[in-house]
């Protein structure tokens, strides 16, 4: 890489530092009708599986994540984990801003190392650095995407195991006595976990909006790809239009749960157990060929 280009590049490169850095320093303008729209209801009344209120973006992620939504074409993004981002709470503007930082990181860290090296007094071809950062953005460019659903596969295991404790508290509450919604909201306000905080959440929600309890835990179950909830929403659905009782089928709901949880965790140990055997297998082939090669190797030396 000769003079010239590396002064180039190094002067994009603290350009966009400084960029970044005054962006970050630079005061955000507060917008009244955004900040009201932040705590009002974002599900309304009689409408369930409502979309969410955009909430205004709250940092450069976002707010790159807002220009690319609206200028990009949607095709770009290929397909976005619209669920696996609702279950993280992560919005989709900072999903969008993440895979373009990403794909900017890609682009321009094998330039950098080609001029590190260049600096050192290695000559880089410069094709090296061009199919190199095209090559390395592309795979950056899914990264956000494999987080997401790594991320949300965790998430939706403890999801389930949370859920399981949900269906035993709200059946020992309507058994003591109590109405389906103050069952639920006791039930729900019992732990701080981010599982319960999300039910206690929507429960309030749906408090303020007039909505049946049972529908939101529907609607949430449908918008987070959570059958295991939408189980549990219409059980109590039955129990609070129909006045049937919930105590055996929650109960039934939660054993259910309990054993699918361990079955997947024996599924998993056991797929751990194999992988594990593997390395042992491939040490024992070692060193049987250790062993026998000194005989195989004076046996071809005879003859």
């Amino acid at each position: 890489m000769n003079p010239l280009a590396l002064a180039i590049v190094s002067g994009g490169l603290v350009g966009l530092a400084v960029a970044v850095l005054v962006g970050h320093l630079l005061p955000a303008h507060v917008d009244l009708a955004e900040a009201i729209g932040r705590v009002t209801p974002t599900r309304h009344p009689g409408r369930a599986g409502a979309p969410q209120a955009a909430a205004p973006p709250s940092d450069t992620t976002e707010r790159l994540g807002t220009w690319a939504a609206r200028t990009l074409p949607p095709a770009l993004w290929v397909r976005t984990p619209h669920r696996e981002l609702a279950l993280l709470q992560v919005p989709v503007a900072r999903f969008y801003g993440e895979k373009l930082l990403f794909v900017l990181i890609g682009l321009v860290m094998p330039t950098v190392i080609s001029a590190c090296a260049a600096v050192g007094g290695l000559t880089v071809p410069l094709v090296v650095p061009v199919v190199g950062s095209l090559v390395l953005a592309g795979m950056m460019f899914f990264l956000p995407d494999y987080n997401a659903h790594s991320n949300a596969k965790v998430l939706r295991g403890e999801f389930r195991i949370a859920l399981a404790a949900f269906a035993d508290l709200v059946a020992l509450e309507r058994a003591a006595g109590s109405g389906v919604r103050q069952a639920m909201e006791y039930a729900a306000g019992a732990t701080d976990t981010r599982v319960f905080v999300r039910l206690s959440e929507e429960l309030a929600r749906s408090r303020w909006s007039g909505l049946p309890p049972w529908d939101a835990l529907a609607s949430l179950a449908d918008e987070l790809g959570l059958p295991e909830l939408h189980d549990i929403a219409d059980v109590l659905r039955l129990s609070g239009t129909e006045g049937t009782a919930a105590y055996q089928s929650l109960a039934a709901r939660s054993a259910g749960l309990r054993s699918a949880i361990l079955n997947d965790d024996l599924a998993r140990a056991n797929a751990l157990g194999e992988q594990l055997a593997i390395p042992g297998s491939l040490l024992g082939a070692v060193f049987i060929v250790l062993v026998i090669a000194p005989f195989l190797m004076r046996i071809a030396a005879n003859t």
